[in-house]
């Protein structure tokens, strides 16, 4: 018996999906276990894995199409089993039919019929509605009347002019569909900085030792393991969180939530994007550990291979642009974290040491916060903390 396979929810705020790949076509054996489509959610792109077995009879949903979280993706039955009913019956379900696809010749007939009727069919237009539909160029053919008896007036082209001119331009302009892990990024990003009151702090770090501290790690490890300053940048956020538990926290409408746990997010850059992976406990391991972790959560969120649970519950949130050679920036709160760390370059400038201007190495950072929460001598003294730790590396191990 035919089975209708809906777009499954792959993420708790997933509200439609996008079809990247079909694995299967119409026609072919499917089995438990088998992998049918990818999927991309608000989140990531994932592999469905289909529950029974049988032959894929229809699918509902083409490749690089959305749609709604239980519309219909597909249909699954035996070999030969007449699905007509239906499919006629999923027509009639109006809430749906966006996600169905039918490609019925009768419908391409049908569509000629009625072209043949109006082309026989005498049209009723005023003489200025004439002028104005001749003017700008349109087949009056194409227009509805709203006057009596269906008489094309001058309302109908002006209204027409707006709306069917103004689509056509736009069909002759270059634009992108946004995905939906684009839109989901534009709706969390909207909300953040619409409902949390953002403030900054600006600080510079002393690099000297940061630089040669991973240089002395480095020349002990193996290539495939060496350590980046991103990775100590992490250990040093989860040190300095450890030792201000009230910089690790959430707003909540009725209460303060306190983590007991350190989960770091970082943010990485995809093609659609920016998508944010998680380091659990971040101040419980070590910098090897945080290296190896973070290189394979960002190889597989560019390939958007990444599970939902490892971009959820981060605590607070890093951001580096260290690497594209960016000075120094802001970014807005990941909520629900209430703060998140904008990481420059590491920059060759002129510093004062002993009264002496001497040749430094130099990185600019800002803490972006949630003034509902953190208020600026608590912000200050967990950047006060996290400066300690990178400018004498060696205490973030101990």
């Amino acid at each position: 018996m035919a089975e209708i396979i809906s777009m499954p929810q792959l993420s708790d705020t997933m509200k439609e999906g996008t079809v990247i790949k079909w694995n299967k076509k119409v026609g072919d054996k499917v089995s438990e276990g088998d992998i049918l489509a990818e999927i991309e959610t608000d989140k990531a792109t994932q592999d469905f894995e289909i529950d029974i077995s049988g032959v894929l009879l229809f699918i509902g949903v083409k490749e690089g199409e959305t749609t709604r979280v239980n519309d219909v993706l597909a249909i699954i039955g035996n070999e030969g089993e007449d699905i007509s009913h239906i499919i006629t019956k999923l027509q009639s379900q109006k809430h749906k039919q966006k996600s169905l696809e039918f490609e019925y010749k009768e419908t391409k007939e049908i569509k000629k019929e009625i072209k043949k009727e109006n082309g026989n069919k005498k049209i009723f237009i005023s003489p200025v509605a004439k002028k104005m539909a001749k003017k700008i160029g349109v087949s009056i053919d194409c227009i509805k009347g709203s006057g009596e008896y269906g008489r094309i007036i001058k309302r109908d082209i002006e209204f027409y002019e707006k709306t069917h001119i103004k689509e056509k331009e736009v069909e002759n302009m270059n634009f992108m569909i946004h995905s939906s892990m684009r839109k989901k990024i534009a709706e969390h990003l909207s909300k953040s900085k619409f409902s949390a009151p953002h403030y900054y702090l600006f600080s510079e770090i002393n690099t000297d030792k940061l630089i040669e501290f991973r240089k002395n790690l480095n020349n002990k490890l193996s290539s495939e393991n060496k350590i980046s300053f991103n990775d100590i940048i992490i250990k040093a956020v989860a040190q300095s969180l450890r030792k201000h538990p009230d910089m690790n926290v959430s707003w909540n409408d009725e209460k303060i939530i306190i983590h007991p746990h350190i989960h770091i997010g970082v943010a990485v850059a995809i093609k659609d994007g920016l998508i944010v992976p998680v380091i659990k406990n971040a101040d419980q391991k070590s910098l090897s550990q945080i290296s190896k972790e973070i290189r394979d959560k960002a190889l597989r969120s560019k390939s958007k291979k990444i599970l939902p649970e490892e971009i959820e519950n981060s605590t607070f949130t890093v951001s580096n642009l260290g690497m594209y050679g960016i000075e120094s920036f802001t970014s807005i709160i990941n909520i629900p974290n209430t703060s998140i760390l904008s990481v420059g370059s590491i920059m060759i400038r002129p510093v004062v040491r002993d009264n002496r201007i001497e040749i430094g190495n130099i990185m600019k950072i800002t803490l972006s916060c949630d003034h509902r929460i953190i208020d600026g001598t608590k912000g200050s003294e967990y950047i006060h903390s996290l400066i300690n730790f990178l400018e004498d590396p060696i205490t973030i191990l101990v």
